[in-house]
């Protein structure tokens, strides 16, 4: 790594100014002739972590990774402002009698530290770490000693107004009891950090809150356990479920405006070893509908899918795993169809985004509308296409296969590992293999990568055994972008933002037919689907690789089942 590289990435990681850093790098260390930005140089760094810990060693400093944010007493910051901290990147960490250890992204910042030693009277000890964690750091204790001062330590269950449910966080007024603000600040903070999931976990002695995103849980907050019951109770009232029933599972909705936005939250509960187990489902009902295109498909799966849309009759189906995205695709296929001169109409649970000139159902399993139920209705509107939420049931298949059969074009999901999956499926769910092979046009199977935040990804040279692995030669590799996850305050430390689609189409022909007449497995039909030139997951996969889209890692943890 060149010196030049040094300055740049020790610019980004930590507040240091560009004088400090070279006057920093040009001092020798103890033992050597050579500067320290010289020894550096002559080492491979992959990470700013092990950069300025390297750096930490030279300049005799300790360094600290991850930031343990529990263990820091809030004590230590209630007489320092969060402005002053976050400008100076300094945290007080702990404190050990006659010295108060403080973490710092600017140690040579002594005017600072001085500062810090007047306000304790003591003497302050640095503890050097990589400013977007000390920030993000900075941000978690505030808002563990905001939740205190608002006396969240303090209330009882009684204490609070578990009336009517919110619409408008923003709306959320100063007499609102604190618990309902806990609540609120945990909505808020799921939708501002782009979380798709909210883990709310109970256990003997404590709960946790977890966000995934962007496919990955994250630990939030640990909220104290007596407020497990009202928290349970505030969501559970928000999303009209009976507070009062605590032994079965239950399942409910929150409809809500935050910051302009409408946010969609399908809220489960099922009752756990030490409370009722929440989670809840995040969906932004504003987000504009995406084309096809810019989703991430390949163009060869993009021509192939319009041909198969095209059809006016036989059923598409899109398989997956949960949460990979088959809505998406859905909902952009119908966004290609709608036209005035075609009738569309949707079965869904739940209906996730309105498109306007299409017919949308939701589906109440209360009052018997299922996905069969409404599938069944549809035929006597004079659709032209019909889509179904997902086939779960042989009733539903069945339906679909008459529909499609009929002279209606079917888009549906179903849970299968792969394209070739879904047949055994619904021959597993009771459908007449003949009947599959005459209805289904074509399967895409499709799965999420995460994206490399584009700020802080590095090019890199993988090992003979990862482009063995992949079957990426080393022309091909030497040739390509491939590159790996960083993490910087852009990306929030992660390496990575947003994910991209890969899939693989297996469009039906009279050899794929003549398999699923015979009842064939998914692996013999797979096999011969990639015989007649169908890309798989990892060919679609090692083409972002190579383009530095995604990493490595990511390919491989999604795609073992592929090799």
């Amino acid at each position: 790594m060149a010196s030049l590289d040094i300055q740049n990435i020790l610019s980004k990681a930590t507040t240091l100014t560009t004088e400090q850093i070279k006057s920093v790098l040009a001092n020798p260390a103890a033992n050597s002739p050579l500067s320290i930005g010289d020894q550096l140089g002559q080492k491979e760094f992959s990470t700013a972590d092990e950069l300025v810990s390297d750096l930490c060693k030279e300049m005799g400093l300790d360094f600290i990774k991850d930031i343990p944010v529990n263990d820091i007493s809030i004590d230590l910051i209630r007489d320092l402002p969060i402005n002053y901290v976050k400008q100076y990147s300094v945290l007080p960490f702990k404190d050990e009698g006659d010295c108060v250890v403080t973490l710092t992204s600017n140690p040579v910042n002594l005017r600072v530290l001085d500062d810090l030693r007047v306000i304790f009277g003591k003497r302050i000890k640095p503890l050097v770490s990589t400013a977007p964690k000390i920030q993000d750091a900075i941000n978690r204790v505030y808002e563990k000693n905001t939740a205190n001062l608002a006396g969240l330590d303090d209330i009882e269950e009684e204490d609070y107004d578990l009336d009517d449910p919110i619409i408008d966080l923003l709306e959320a007024g100063e007499d609102d009891a604190p618990v309902i603000k806990l609540v609120n600040s945990l909505l808020f903070r799921a939708v501002k950090e782009k979380a798709s999931d909210i883990h709310i976990e109970p256990f003997e002695k404590d709960m946790t809150v977890r966000f995934r995103i962007d496919g990955i849980l994250f630990d939030i907050f640990k909220p104290p356990k007596k407020l497990q019951n009202a928290i349970t109770s505030r969501l559970k009232v928000m999303a009209n479920m009976n507070i009062a029933e605590k032994r079965l599972p239950q399942d409910g909705r929150i409809p809500l405006k935050v910051g302009g936005k409408d946010i969609d939250i399908r809220m489960s509960t099922v009752p756990a070893s030490f409370g009722e187990r929440i989670v809840m489902r995040l969906q932004d009902r504003s987000n504009v509908i995406l084309e096809l295109e810019q989703l991430g498909f390949s163009d060869e799966v993009i021509q192939k899918l319009t041909d198969l849309l095209e059809r006016t009759y036989g059923i598409v189906l899109v398989t997956g795993p949960t949460g990979s995205g088959k809505s998406t695709t859905l909902y952009a296929s119908l966004a290609k169809l709608n036209a005035p001169d075609i009738n569309i109409l949707t079965v869904e649970d739940p209906v996730e985004q309105r498109i306007h000139g299409i017919g949308q159902v939701q589906v109440n399993a209360k009052i018997g509308l299922t996905f069969a139920a409404g599938l069944k209705s549809f035929l006597r509107q004079d659709p032209d296409v019909i889509m179904v939420g997902e086939i779960r049931d042989l009733e539903t298949a069945e339906l679909a296969i008459n529909a499609s059969l009929t002279g209606h074009l079917v888009l549906s999901t179903i849970h299968a590992n792969d394209s070739a999956g879904a047949f055994p499926r619904l021959i597993d769910l009771g459908a007449e293999p003949f009947l599959i092979a005459t209805s289904i046009l074509g399967v895409l199977a499709q799965r999420l990568l995460r994206v490399l935040c584009p700020h802080c990804k590095t090019k890199y040279e993988p090992t003979p055994f990862e482009l063995n692995t992949l079957g990426i030669s080393a022309a091909d590799a030497k040739n390509g972008n491939i590159c790996k996850a960083m993490g910087c305050a852009h990306c929030n430390q992660k390496g990575y933002i947003g994910r991209t689609i890969i899939a693989e189409l297996l469009v039906i022909d009279d050899e794929i037919r003549s398999l699923v007449m015979q009842r064939k497995d998914g692996n013999t039909i797979r096999k011969a689907a990639i015989a007649k030139g169908m890309k798989t997951f990892r060919d679609h996969g090692i083409t972002k690789v190579l383009s530095g889209i995604t990493t490595i890692e990511e390919l491989l943890s999604n795609t073992q089942l592929d090799i």
